[in-house]
Protein backbone atom coordinates (compact mmCIF):
# COMPACT_ATOMS: atom_id res chain seq x y z
CA UNK A 1 0.00 0.00 0.00
CA UNK A 2 1.43 3.43 -1.10
CA UNK A 3 1.92 5.96 2.39
CA UNK A 4 1.39 9.11 0.79
CA UNK A 5 3.34 10.77 3.63
CA UNK A 6 6.33 9.18 2.14
CA UNK A 7 6.14 11.32 -1.02
CA UNK A 8 7.68 14.82 -0.78
CA UNK A 9 10.42 13.46 1.39
CA UNK A 10 11.34 11.00 -1.29
CA UNK A 11 10.60 13.77 -4.10
CA UNK A 12 13.15 15.92 -1.95
CA UNK A 13 15.58 13.08 -2.07
CA UNK A 14 15.37 12.33 -5.66
CA UNK A 15 15.86 16.35 -6.35
CA UNK A 16 19.37 16.02 -4.22
CA UNK A 17 20.56 12.96 -5.65
CA UNK A 18 19.75 14.31 -9.39
CA UNK A 19 20.25 17.37 -8.92
CA UNK A 20 24.07 17.50 -7.53
CA UNK A 21 25.96 16.16 -10.83
CA UNK A 22 23.64 18.92 -13.06
CA UNK A 23 24.85 21.14 -10.46
CA UNK A 24 28.83 19.87 -10.71
CA UNK A 25 28.39 19.36 -14.80
CA UNK A 26 26.82 23.45 -14.39
CA UNK A 27 29.65 24.55 -12.50
CA UNK A 28 32.81 22.42 -14.58
CA UNK A 29 30.81 21.98 -17.79
CA UNK A 30 28.53 25.26 -18.52
CA UNK A 31 25.73 23.29 -20.61
CA UNK A 32 23.37 25.08 -22.31
CA UNK A 33 20.29 26.90 -21.03
CA UNK A 34 18.20 24.98 -22.56
CA UNK A 35 19.47 21.53 -20.51
CA UNK A 36 19.28 24.29 -17.30
CA UNK A 37 15.64 25.15 -17.90
CA UNK A 38 14.26 21.69 -18.11
CA UNK A 39 10.89 21.25 -17.06
CA UNK A 40 10.82 19.35 -14.04
CA UNK A 41 10.11 15.81 -13.42
CA UNK A 42 6.07 14.87 -13.45
CA UNK A 43 4.66 14.07 -10.74
CA UNK A 44 2.61 11.06 -11.86
CA UNK A 45 6.50 9.41 -12.57
CA UNK A 46 7.70 10.40 -8.91
CA UNK A 47 4.29 8.85 -7.56
CA UNK A 48 5.03 5.67 -9.21
CA UNK A 49 8.66 5.36 -8.19
CA UNK A 50 7.94 6.03 -4.63
CA UNK A 51 4.89 3.78 -4.88
CA UNK A 52 7.53 0.56 -6.43
CA UNK A 53 10.01 1.68 -3.52
CA UNK A 54 7.39 1.39 -1.09
CA UNK A 55 6.30 -2.07 -2.15
CA UNK A 56 9.55 -3.75 -2.61
CA UNK A 57 10.27 -2.47 0.74
CA UNK A 58 7.09 -4.15 2.08
CA UNK A 59 7.23 -7.39 -0.15
CA UNK A 60 10.73 -7.58 -0.37
CA UNK A 61 11.57 -11.51 0.40
CA UNK A 62 13.90 -9.78 2.78
CA UNK A 63 14.45 -6.19 3.65
CA UNK A 64 16.03 -3.26 2.00
CA UNK A 65 16.95 -0.09 3.50
CA UNK A 66 16.28 2.99 1.05
CA UNK A 67 19.79 4.27 0.54
CA UNK A 68 20.18 0.80 -1.22
CA UNK A 69 16.72 1.01 -3.26
CA UNK A 70 18.43 4.57 -4.24
CA UNK A 71 21.84 3.80 -5.48
CA UNK A 72 20.55 0.76 -7.22
CA UNK A 73 18.07 3.52 -8.78
CA UNK A 74 20.86 5.54 -9.65
CA UNK A 75 22.44 2.36 -11.52
CA UNK A 76 19.30 1.52 -13.49
CA UNK A 77 19.51 5.17 -14.90
CA UNK A 78 22.66 5.54 -16.02
CA UNK A 79 22.97 1.43 -17.21
CA UNK A 80 19.74 2.03 -19.41
CA UNK A 81 21.53 5.41 -21.49
CA UNK A 82 24.23 3.52 -23.37
CA UNK A 83 26.74 0.49 -22.39
CA UNK A 84 29.37 2.67 -21.43
CA UNK A 85 27.94 5.31 -19.17
CA UNK A 86 27.70 3.82 -15.65
CA UNK A 87 27.65 5.09 -11.55
CA UNK A 88 30.98 4.68 -9.74
CA UNK A 89 31.02 3.77 -5.97
CA UNK A 90 34.23 4.42 -4.25
CA UNK A 91 35.88 1.32 -4.92
CA UNK A 92 34.82 1.56 -8.93
CA UNK A 93 36.08 5.32 -9.07
CA UNK A 94 39.51 4.43 -7.55
CA UNK A 95 39.82 1.62 -9.69
CA UNK A 96 39.48 4.23 -12.69
CA UNK A 97 41.85 6.30 -11.59
CA UNK A 98 44.06 3.30 -11.42
CA UNK A 99 43.95 2.38 -14.63
CA UNK A 100 44.34 5.69 -16.30
CA UNK A 101 47.86 5.78 -14.06
CA UNK A 102 48.93 2.58 -14.97
CA UNK A 103 48.82 0.00 -11.93
CA UNK A 104 45.51 -1.77 -11.14
CA UNK A 105 43.98 -5.01 -9.56
CA UNK A 106 42.62 -7.46 -12.18
CA UNK A 107 42.45 -9.81 -14.84
CA UNK A 108 44.03 -7.65 -17.40
CA UNK A 109 40.93 -7.71 -19.88
CA UNK A 110 38.56 -4.92 -21.02
CA UNK A 111 34.99 -5.59 -21.60
CA UNK A 112 31.94 -4.67 -23.17
CA UNK A 113 28.04 -5.33 -23.00
CA UNK A 114 26.32 -7.47 -26.02
CA UNK A 115 23.15 -9.18 -26.75
CA UNK A 116 23.10 -9.73 -22.83
CA UNK A 117 26.20 -10.98 -22.37
CA UNK A 118 29.64 -9.69 -21.57
CA UNK A 119 32.01 -9.55 -24.75
CA UNK A 120 36.13 -9.22 -24.15
CA UNK A 121 36.79 -5.87 -26.15
CA UNK A 122 40.35 -6.68 -25.74
CA UNK A 123 43.12 -8.76 -23.40
CA UNK A 124 45.75 -6.48 -21.99
CA UNK A 125 49.43 -7.69 -23.07
CA UNK A 126 51.44 -9.04 -20.42
CA UNK A 127 48.69 -9.73 -18.29
CA UNK A 128 47.11 -12.95 -16.58
CA UNK A 129 44.01 -12.74 -19.38
CA UNK A 130 46.36 -12.18 -22.10
CA UNK A 131 48.97 -15.01 -20.63
CA UNK A 132 45.67 -17.75 -20.56
CA UNK A 133 44.94 -16.89 -24.65
CA UNK A 134 41.79 -14.82 -24.00
CA UNK A 135 41.02 -13.30 -27.16
CA UNK A 136 39.36 -9.89 -28.39
CA UNK A 137 35.33 -11.37 -29.24
CA UNK A 138 35.23 -13.76 -26.54
CA UNK A 139 31.55 -14.41 -24.71
CA UNK A 140 31.97 -14.48 -20.90
CA UNK A 141 29.12 -16.76 -19.92
CA UNK A 142 29.89 -17.65 -16.26
CA UNK A 143 32.22 -16.41 -13.87
CA UNK A 144 32.88 -18.66 -11.17
CA UNK A 145 30.21 -21.22 -12.69
CA UNK A 146 27.90 -17.95 -12.29
CA UNK A 147 25.82 -16.75 -15.36
CA UNK A 148 26.47 -13.44 -16.74
CA UNK A 149 23.52 -12.89 -18.75
CA UNK A 150 21.71 -9.88 -18.27
CA UNK A 151 24.55 -8.68 -15.60
CA UNK A 152 25.80 -5.04 -16.13
CA UNK A 153 29.18 -4.34 -16.75
CA UNK A 154 30.22 -3.12 -13.52
CA UNK A 155 28.70 -6.29 -11.56
CA UNK A 156 30.64 -8.60 -14.08
CA UNK A 157 33.62 -5.85 -13.72
CA UNK A 158 32.62 -6.17 -9.80
CA UNK A 159 32.98 -10.53 -9.96
CA UNK A 160 36.19 -10.76 -11.89
CA UNK A 161 38.20 -7.97 -9.44
CA UNK A 162 39.01 -9.40 -6.03
CA UNK A 163 41.98 -10.48 -3.93
CA UNK A 164 45.66 -10.45 -5.68
CA UNK A 165 46.51 -14.54 -6.11
CA UNK A 166 43.26 -15.89 -5.73
CA UNK A 167 42.00 -17.74 -8.84
CA UNK A 168 39.09 -17.25 -10.75
CA UNK A 169 37.27 -19.37 -13.82
CA UNK A 170 35.70 -17.85 -16.03
CA UNK A 171 33.70 -19.83 -18.92
CA UNK A 172 34.48 -18.59 -22.63
CA UNK A 173 32.58 -18.79 -26.10
CA UNK A 174 34.42 -18.34 -28.80
CA UNK A 175 33.44 -18.09 -32.44
CA UNK A 176 30.09 -19.90 -31.64
CA UNK A 177 31.70 -22.62 -30.38
CA UNK A 178 31.10 -25.01 -27.46
CA UNK A 179 31.31 -22.99 -24.11
CA UNK A 180 35.09 -23.78 -22.18
CA UNK A 181 36.77 -22.68 -19.01
CA UNK A 182 39.55 -20.49 -18.14
CA UNK A 183 41.22 -20.59 -14.97
CA UNK A 184 43.40 -17.98 -13.88
CA UNK A 185 44.63 -16.10 -10.88
CA UNK A 186 44.19 -12.19 -10.09
CA UNK A 187 47.29 -10.02 -10.09
CA UNK A 188 48.27 -6.23 -9.86
CA UNK A 189 48.10 -5.67 -13.41
CA UNK A 190 51.01 -2.73 -14.57
CA UNK A 191 50.73 -1.89 -17.88
CA UNK A 192 53.57 -0.44 -19.73
CA UNK A 193 51.70 1.54 -22.32
CA UNK A 194 54.69 1.72 -25.16
CA UNK A 195 57.18 -1.10 -26.22
CA UNK A 196 59.85 -0.55 -29.38
CA UNK A 197 62.16 -2.27 -30.80
CA UNK A 198 63.83 -2.38 -34.48
CA UNK A 199 62.26 -5.02 -36.25
CA UNK A 200 65.65 -4.79 -38.39
CA UNK A 201 67.56 -2.21 -39.52
CA UNK A 202 65.99 0.95 -41.01
CA UNK A 203 62.55 -0.49 -39.46
CA UNK A 204 61.54 0.81 -35.98
CA UNK A 205 58.27 -0.74 -33.99
CA UNK A 206 55.98 0.73 -31.91
CA UNK A 207 53.48 -0.93 -29.78
CA UNK A 208 51.02 1.01 -27.82
CA UNK A 209 48.71 -0.97 -25.49
CA UNK A 210 46.36 1.45 -23.84
CA UNK A 211 46.51 5.02 -23.89
CA UNK A 212 47.49 5.89 -20.11
CA UNK A 213 48.00 9.68 -19.21
CA UNK A 214 52.38 9.24 -19.93
CA UNK A 215 51.50 7.42 -22.92
CA UNK A 216 52.31 10.73 -25.54
CA UNK A 217 55.74 10.88 -23.46
CA UNK A 218 56.68 7.29 -23.78
CA UNK A 219 55.93 7.16 -27.51
CA UNK A 220 58.36 10.12 -27.62
CA UNK A 221 61.38 8.45 -26.20
CA UNK A 222 60.34 5.14 -27.95
CA UNK A 223 61.11 7.48 -31.04
CA UNK A 224 63.88 8.01 -29.85
CA UNK A 225 65.20 5.11 -29.03
CA UNK A 226 64.51 4.18 -32.25
CA UNK A 227 66.77 6.47 -34.08
CA UNK A 228 69.58 5.95 -31.52
CA UNK A 229 69.82 2.30 -31.91
CA UNK A 230 69.16 2.44 -35.66
CA UNK A 231 72.38 4.61 -35.88
CA UNK A 232 70.42 7.07 -38.64
CA UNK A 233 67.34 8.21 -39.89
CA UNK A 234 64.54 5.08 -39.70
CA UNK A 235 63.16 4.08 -42.98
CA UNK A 236 59.94 2.65 -41.98
CA UNK A 237 57.90 2.47 -38.64
CA UNK A 238 55.03 0.26 -37.85
CA UNK A 239 52.40 1.54 -35.04
CA UNK A 240 50.72 -1.67 -33.85
CA UNK A 241 47.02 -0.82 -32.14
CA UNK A 242 45.92 -4.12 -32.06
CA UNK A 243 43.34 -5.19 -28.82
CA UNK A 244 44.44 -1.42 -27.83
CA UNK A 245 41.25 -0.49 -25.86
CA UNK A 246 41.55 3.18 -25.72
CA UNK A 247 42.18 5.80 -22.70
CA UNK A 248 42.97 9.13 -22.45
CA UNK A 249 41.81 11.37 -25.27
CA UNK A 250 44.68 14.13 -24.78
CA UNK A 251 47.11 11.32 -24.75
CA UNK A 252 45.78 9.86 -28.50
CA UNK A 253 46.18 13.38 -29.18
CA UNK A 254 49.74 13.57 -28.49
CA UNK A 255 50.41 10.55 -30.13
CA UNK A 256 49.15 11.82 -33.22
CA UNK A 257 50.92 14.87 -32.38
CA UNK A 258 54.49 12.97 -32.63
CA UNK A 259 53.17 11.87 -36.64
CA UNK A 260 52.16 14.71 -38.38
CA UNK A 261 53.12 18.57 -38.64
CA UNK A 262 49.75 20.20 -39.26
CA UNK A 263 46.37 19.68 -39.50
CA UNK A 264 42.83 18.80 -37.28
CA UNK A 265 43.49 15.14 -35.18
CA UNK A 266 40.41 14.90 -33.47
CA UNK A 267 37.14 17.26 -32.50
CA UNK A 268 33.92 15.74 -30.40
CA UNK A 269 30.71 17.49 -30.49
CA UNK A 270 28.01 16.97 -27.70
CA UNK A 271 25.51 19.17 -25.76
CA UNK A 272 27.41 20.72 -22.88
CA UNK A 273 29.47 23.96 -24.00
CA UNK A 274 32.58 21.94 -22.97
CA UNK A 275 32.00 18.81 -25.29
CA UNK A 276 32.72 21.27 -27.97
CA UNK A 277 37.00 20.62 -28.61
CA UNK A 278 39.02 20.40 -31.38
CA UNK A 279 42.46 19.18 -31.38
CA UNK A 280 45.48 19.99 -33.66
CA UNK A 281 48.54 19.40 -34.88
CA UNK A 282 51.39 21.50 -32.78
CA UNK A 283 53.73 21.18 -35.41
CA UNK A 284 56.53 18.84 -33.39
CA UNK A 285 56.74 16.01 -35.84
CA UNK A 286 58.90 14.09 -34.29
CA UNK A 287 58.85 10.68 -36.51
CA UNK A 288 60.86 12.57 -39.22
CA UNK A 289 57.82 11.92 -41.64
CA UNK A 290 59.26 8.48 -42.23
CA UNK A 291 56.84 5.90 -43.59
CA UNK A 292 54.27 4.67 -41.35
CA UNK A 293 51.97 1.82 -41.44
CA UNK A 294 49.29 1.15 -38.37
CA UNK A 295 47.94 -1.92 -37.88
CA UNK A 296 44.59 -1.92 -35.97
CA UNK A 297 41.93 -4.85 -35.22
CA UNK A 298 38.55 -5.53 -33.97
CA UNK A 299 40.13 -4.81 -30.41
CA UNK A 300 41.55 -1.21 -31.23
CA UNK A 301 38.38 1.03 -29.45
CA UNK A 302 38.30 4.54 -28.73
CA UNK A 303 41.68 6.16 -28.39
CA UNK A 304 43.11 3.38 -30.75
CA UNK A 305 40.45 4.59 -33.41
CA UNK A 306 41.31 8.30 -32.88
CA UNK A 307 45.02 7.85 -34.05
CA UNK A 308 44.31 5.65 -36.66
CA UNK A 309 41.40 7.45 -38.15
CA UNK A 310 43.36 11.23 -38.04
CA UNK A 311 47.01 9.34 -39.08
CA UNK A 312 44.58 7.96 -42.16
CA UNK A 313 42.47 11.26 -43.01
CA UNK A 314 45.95 12.86 -42.99
CA UNK A 315 47.07 10.74 -45.45
CA UNK A 316 50.45 10.25 -42.86
CA UNK A 317 49.68 6.30 -42.71
CA UNK A 318 48.87 3.00 -44.59
CA UNK A 319 46.16 1.79 -41.81
CA UNK A 320 46.44 -2.29 -42.24
CA UNK A 321 44.51 -5.61 -40.51
CA UNK A 322 40.71 -5.56 -40.10
CA UNK A 323 38.24 -3.18 -39.33
CA UNK A 324 38.56 -1.76 -35.31
CA UNK A 325 35.65 -1.72 -32.91
CA UNK A 326 33.78 1.28 -33.62
CA UNK A 327 33.67 3.16 -30.30
CA UNK A 328 33.24 6.80 -31.13
CA UNK A 329 32.12 8.45 -28.11
CA UNK A 330 33.61 10.32 -25.13
CA UNK A 331 32.97 9.84 -21.36
CA UNK A 332 33.21 12.27 -18.67
CA UNK A 333 34.12 11.61 -14.86
CA UNK A 334 31.95 13.59 -12.66
CA UNK A 335 32.71 13.10 -8.81
CA UNK A 336 30.05 13.15 -6.58
CA UNK A 337 30.20 13.69 -3.06
CA UNK A 338 31.61 10.43 -0.53
CA UNK A 339 34.55 9.83 -3.51
CA UNK A 340 31.25 8.76 -6.10
CA UNK A 341 31.15 9.27 -9.83
CA UNK A 342 29.47 9.45 -13.19
CA UNK A 343 30.64 8.09 -15.85
CA UNK A 344 28.55 9.63 -18.52
CA UNK A 345 28.53 9.87 -22.43
CA UNK A 346 28.87 13.71 -23.34
CA UNK A 347 29.82 13.73 -26.78
CA UNK A 348 31.40 12.18 -30.19
CA UNK A 349 34.36 12.18 -31.61
CA UNK A 350 35.11 12.62 -35.56
CA UNK A 351 38.00 12.34 -37.47
CA UNK A 352 39.68 14.93 -39.34
CA UNK A 353 37.37 14.51 -42.47
CA UNK A 354 34.27 14.69 -40.16
CA UNK A 355 33.45 10.89 -40.14
CA UNK A 356 31.78 9.43 -36.58
CA UNK A 357 33.13 6.00 -35.59
CA UNK A 358 30.31 5.39 -33.88
CA UNK A 359 29.42 1.60 -34.27
CA UNK A 360 31.41 1.11 -37.60
CA UNK A 361 34.99 1.60 -36.45
CA UNK A 362 37.71 2.13 -38.72
CA UNK A 363 38.19 0.46 -41.80
CA UNK A 364 41.31 -0.75 -42.98
CA UNK A 365 43.24 0.69 -46.28
CA UNK A 366 44.69 -2.86 -46.76
CA UNK A 367 42.93 -5.42 -44.79
CA UNK A 368 44.79 -8.05 -43.78
CA UNK A 369 43.58 -11.02 -41.41
CA UNK A 370 45.25 -12.93 -38.93
CA UNK A 371 47.02 -15.78 -39.83
CA UNK A 372 50.19 -18.31 -39.18
CA UNK A 373 53.17 -18.09 -40.73
CA UNK A 374 54.92 -21.57 -41.29
CA UNK A 375 58.13 -21.09 -42.46
CA UNK A 376 60.09 -23.84 -44.28
CA UNK A 377 63.32 -24.62 -44.42
CA UNK A 378 65.67 -24.07 -47.43
CA UNK A 379 69.17 -24.70 -45.77
CA UNK A 380 69.86 -27.95 -47.86
CA UNK A 381 69.90 -26.14 -50.86
CA UNK A 382 73.64 -25.22 -51.73
CA UNK A 383 75.15 -22.42 -54.01
CA UNK A 384 77.78 -21.46 -56.32
CA UNK A 385 79.54 -20.03 -53.45
CA UNK A 386 79.47 -23.16 -51.18
CA UNK A 387 81.56 -25.05 -54.29
CA UNK A 388 85.07 -26.08 -53.94
CA UNK A 389 87.10 -24.08 -56.21
CA UNK A 390 84.63 -21.11 -57.49
CA UNK A 391 85.37 -18.29 -59.39
CA UNK A 392 85.20 -15.18 -57.37
CA UNK A 393 83.02 -12.33 -57.83
CA UNK A 394 84.27 -9.99 -61.02
CA UNK A 395 83.21 -7.02 -59.66
CA UNK A 396 84.63 -7.59 -56.31
CA UNK A 397 81.81 -8.32 -54.07
CA UNK A 398 81.76 -10.73 -50.74
CA UNK A 399 81.34 -14.43 -51.79
CA UNK A 400 77.79 -15.05 -50.06
CA UNK A 401 77.64 -18.86 -48.86
CA UNK A 402 74.64 -20.86 -47.27
CA UNK A 403 74.12 -19.54 -43.85
CA UNK A 404 74.06 -21.94 -40.69
CA UNK A 405 73.13 -21.53 -37.56
CA UNK A 406 69.51 -19.70 -36.45
CA UNK A 407 68.99 -15.69 -36.31
CA UNK A 408 67.34 -14.11 -33.33
CA UNK A 409 63.19 -14.91 -33.10
CA UNK A 410 61.57 -11.41 -33.67
CA UNK A 411 58.14 -10.47 -33.26
CA UNK A 412 57.41 -10.25 -37.11
CA UNK A 413 58.67 -14.63 -37.50
CA UNK A 414 54.95 -15.48 -36.23
CA UNK A 415 52.66 -12.49 -36.68
CA UNK A 416 51.27 -12.46 -40.18
CA UNK A 417 50.21 -8.69 -40.13
CA UNK A 418 53.02 -7.73 -38.60
CA UNK A 419 55.14 -9.67 -41.45
CA UNK A 420 53.19 -7.90 -44.14
CA UNK A 421 53.38 -4.26 -42.46
CA UNK A 422 57.05 -4.54 -42.60
CA UNK A 423 56.98 -5.79 -46.09
CA UNK A 424 54.89 -2.67 -47.24
CA UNK A 425 57.44 -0.56 -45.53
CA UNK A 426 60.19 -1.87 -47.71
CA UNK A 427 58.41 -1.40 -50.88
CA UNK A 428 57.52 1.87 -49.50
CA UNK A 429 60.84 3.32 -48.89
CA UNK A 430 61.91 1.36 -51.93
CA UNK A 431 59.56 4.01 -54.38
CA UNK A 432 61.11 6.72 -52.26
CA UNK A 433 64.18 6.22 -52.43
CA UNK A 434 64.15 5.80 -56.45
Amino acid sequence: MLHLSRLTSLALAIAIVIGAPCAFAAETAKPATAATTKAPLPPDELRTFAEVMDRIKAAYVEPVDDKTLLENAIKGMLSNLDPHSAYLGPEDFAELQESTSGEFGGLGIEVGAEDGFIKVVSPIDDTPASKAGIQAGDFIVKINGQPTRGQSMTEAIDKMRGKVGEKITLTLVRDGGTPFDVTLARAIIQVKSVKSQLLESGYGYIRITQFQVKTGEEVSKALAKLRKDNGKKLNGIVLDLRNNPGGVLQSAVEVVDHFITKGLIVYTKGRIANSELRFSATGKDESEAVPLVVLINGGSASASEIVAGALQDQKRAVVMGTTSFGKGSVQTVLPLNNERALKITTALYYTPNGRSIQAQGIVPDIEVRKAKITNEQDSEYFKEADLQGHLGNGNGGADKPTTSGKAKPMPQDDDYQLAQALSLLKGLSITRNH
